[in-house]
């Protein structure tokens, strides 16, 4: 199971929405077993947090950067 975690963790935003993308098509097929859309719910939800996780440390880098320019390079004075 370490493994999975470890080879989920190593795809890129695009690897996990075309992963997500191929279980909801898995998911709305009529003859799947609860047992199966569970498993891919399962895994679907595991793909879910690793997008939001990249995500989020996209967003605190573009945070961080739009922090260091924001201070003196936006042109704007305090007193206007």
């Amino acid at each position: 199971m370490a493994k999975t975690a470890t080879k989920k963790n190593n795809l890129s935003l695009e690897e996990c929405f075309a992963s997500l993308e191929e279980i909801i098509g898995n998911m709305n097929r009529e003859e799947i077993s609860l047992e199966e859309a569970f498993a891919s719910y399962s895994k679907g939800m595991e793909l879910l947090k690793n997008c939001n996780e990249q995500i989020d440390r996209v967003e605190k880098q573009v945070l961080v950067l739009g922090g260091e320019d924001s201070d003196d390079n936006t042109g704007f004075s305090a007193e206007a």
